[in-house]
């Protein structure tokens, strides 16, 4: 017997693809006798903020990873597409009769049994303890009980229940002419970090602009205290004209090869994966809205140019800190046969965490057939994905990550035109997608 605890997309991905494929389920579902702040219906898969799940663009990182979990089976995409509204480019839906026509199916399907009930650790010790797989996919709003429980299994500093995730650029569009390789006093290797210099003239435009940019307006449900490590930098900016050069910006132990002289201030940014080719905007969490954010970020010298693949927010989250706590098939390091799925695992979004579900749901199949995991290959949508769930190697504050062209890697030799490095990446995941599924072939799908 499977156990999935979660009827958002994870959940339901991975209990259609157990069951289709022969495995009995139980899913359990707490929405019914029990709310939560955000979903409006029992439904499972029930949209609560877009009903958008991104680009129909194949030759996208959304249209790729979406093409890769239809091939694995995946149930949300094809249904998605049968209630689909206008949208553009993208692929959006009627989410009541989507979510609908998502609990008709897992409602039908015979080898899932459906629990509505609340699901408590003491549920959780006692499948573990029985050597059955447990499956937890239950999203940001994990319950109370459920989520100190988590933290007891990874250690508490491996599990976040608020996400304040500071901005993401991609390395290729970064005006190297005036941002410098440095770390503070030239500690580690001497370059770990990237540094935006600030002038006086433009640190005091910054300034202005950066505390009269609109705002996020918090939900009911989200706390407006921070740590002090997340408070964000619109905050501390209106607390003094000064306050983010002598705090996060502050330019000690630097020097602009420019002038060689120490900048006024500075805006440092670390690499976000082995390859670097993305890096985060260090200590710049923020709540500002993505149109005014975009537009105050790129007054910082050296991003007028910068691709954002994932802006900064600040919200109720909560996600394992998965390098340190997942093996790379998000199943625990220290906890056999327990799973993670969804957002839980630092990815973000319904198309990934969706993917993560059909992945899971991948793993365990093979594992009742007497197989090993099988890892996506680095190349392709998930691989992406994965190496950014399992990368342990790099410095970094892990943080939930989306699709994007930044998490694929360069293509050897680099190609400086961007479209026809984004042409190459696509090319290069096709081509392991293809050849990881027919490693799968010892898996029969339904």
């Amino acid at each position: 017997m499977i156990h999935i605890v979660g009827g958002g997309m994870a959940g339901t991905e991975c209990a259609h693809i157990c069951a289709t494929n022969g495995l009995k389920v139980t899913l359990y579902e707490m929405r019914g006798p029990h709310e939560t702040p955000a979903h409006k219906t029992t439904h499972f898969a029930e949209l609560v903020c877009s009903n958008s799940f991104k680009s129909q663009d194949p030759a996208t990182p959304a249209g790729q990873l979406k093409a890769e979990m239809r091939a694995l089976g995946s149930l949300l995409i094809p249904t998605a597409e049968t209630h689909s509204v206008p949208g553009g480019s993208a692929l959006c839906v009627d989410r009541d009769n989507f979510a609908a026509a998502i609990t008709a199916q897992i409602e039908q399907n015979h080898n899932i049994t459906i629990r509505r009930e609340l699901f408590t650790p003491q549920m959780a010790e006692e499948i573990l303890a029985q050597g059955e797989p447990l499956v937890l996919a239950t999203g940001p709003l994990t319950s109370e009980a459920l989520g100190q429980w988590l933290a007891e299994q990874t250690g508490q500093e491996h599990l976040y229940f608020y996400d304040a995730v500071s901005p993401t650029v991609d390395a290729s569009t970064l005006n190297r002419d005036i941002i410098f390789a440095q770390s503070r006093y030239d500690k580690g290797e001497g370059d770990d970090y990237l540094n935006c210099p600030f002038s006086k003239e433009e640190y005091d435009t910054f300034i202005t602009a950066l505390v009269a940019a609109e705002r996020v307006p918090l939900k009911d449900f989200e706390d407006p205290k921070y740590f002090e490590g997340c408070k964000p930098i619109e905050e501390i900016a209106a607390k003094g004209h000064d306050s983010l050069r002598f705090g996060n910006f502050k330019p000690v132990g630097l020097r602009d090869p420019r002038t060689e002289r120490r900048p006024w201030a500075a805006l440092q940014l670390r690499p976000e994966n082995r390859d670097k080719t993305l890096y985060s905007l260090v200590a710049c969490q923020t709540r500002m809205k993505w149109g005014p954010q975009l537009e105050v970020l790129r007054m910082v010298p050296g991003l007028e140019n910068a691709e954002f693949v994932r802006m900064g927010v600040i919200h109720r989250n909560t996600y394992i800190e998965s390098p340190k706590a997942l093996h790379p098939w998000l199943e625990f390091r220290t906890r056999p046969n327990l799973f993670i799925a969804g957002q839980l695992t630092g990815v973000e979004g319904y198309v990934e965490s969706a993917a993560m579900g059909i992945y899971v749901a991948h793993t365990l199949i093979r594992r009742s057939q007497g197989l090993e995991p099988s890892i996506p290959p680095r190349a392709s949508a998930y691989g992406s994905l994965i190496d950014h769930l399992s990368d342990a190697e790099t410095d970094r504050e892990f943080a939930p990550m989306n699709i994007n062209w930044g998490l694929f890697p360069d293509p050897e030799p680099f190609i400086k035109n961007k479209g026809e490095r984004k042409l190459a990446k696509l090319t290069a995941a096709q081509s392991a997608f293809e050849n990881w599924q027919k490693h799968l072939t010892a898996i029969a799908l339904k």
